[in-house]
């Protein structure tokens, strides 16, 4: 099977780190299920068009996405670090390119691309990385993730499994972070506020670290955490896991 990886421009351009991790867990769940993947990376790839899309230019955003479409075309499986872009791609790609030249291509993608926690626990058939990590964590269910993607345990089912890791809910973790794109900037005081509430949950937890699927989110409550000098660290799932594939 070859499987393309979609790296999205926000990890691209401020996470890259993020990427190398995501590879080095895919790499390991591959072995772990025997499954003979082949990881490909298109460099020719680019944006998914969610940005533009929600600023409300639609008709660029369509032109990003036909050339997503067809950056991936050629893969049996497109695996991502973030559900947002994902959610996007499943989602408003069909109302795009709906009865369109790329109709039946594109609802091949949305059949074939996956957020990085359900390709390895869905599609691999893996949930134990042999990963360790001694330290507590609180997890952030990004609204994205959950309502948009319909992502649900995958990624406490991958932690779960780690040895060391201390997983401790915090309230309110489905709860959006305040990032929301656009909306941190044209509302920044509400933002700020919904950052201080979940940070202030995390906080009560005793969690060294917040962790979820989402860099966006991370990058948000991170710059809270850092303005305010709280004992609070941010950390992307596919980093915590190679981190401690490390470990071992």
């Amino acid at each position: 099977m070859n499987t393309g990886l979609f790296i999205p421009c926000f990890v691209d351009q401020l996470y890259p780190d993020t990427a190398f991790s995501m590879i080095k867990v895919l790499e390991k769940a591959d072995e772990v299920a025997r499954t003979h993947m082949r990881f490909d990376y298109n460099p020719g790839q680019s944006c998914c068009g969610q940005v533009a899309f929600n600023g409300g230019f639609w008709d660029e955003a369509k032109q990003i996405g036909e050339k997503f479409i067809r950056d991936f075309r050629e893969y049996d499986y497109v695996v991502g670090p973030s559900a947002s872009c994902i959610g996007f791609i499943k989602n408003y790609y069909q109302q795009m390119f709906y009865n369109s030249a790329l109709h039946n291509e594109n609802n091949y993608l949305a059949r074939k691309i996956f957020e990085l926690t359900d390709f390895i626990v869905n599609i691999l058939k893996v949930d134990d990385l042999g990963a360790s990590f001694d330290t507590r964590i609180c997890f952030h269910d990004s609204c994205t993730a959950a309502r948009e993607y319909g992502l649900s345990d995958q990624p406490r089912r991958l932690l779960d499994k780690v040895r060391g890791l201390e997983i401790v809910e915090m309230k309110k973790s489905e709860e959006c972070c305040g990032f929301g794109g656009t909306f941190s900037v044209k509302f920044e005081a509400i933002s700020t506020a919904m950052a201080e509430q979940k940070t202030a949950n995390a906080i009560d937890t005793g969690a060294e670290y917040i962790v979820s699927t989402e860099t966006s989110c991370l990058m948000h409550l991170q710059a809270y955490i850092d303005k305010q000098g709280l004992p609070l660290k941010t950390l992307h799932i596919a980093d915590l896991l190679a981190r401690g594939l490390k470990n071992n």
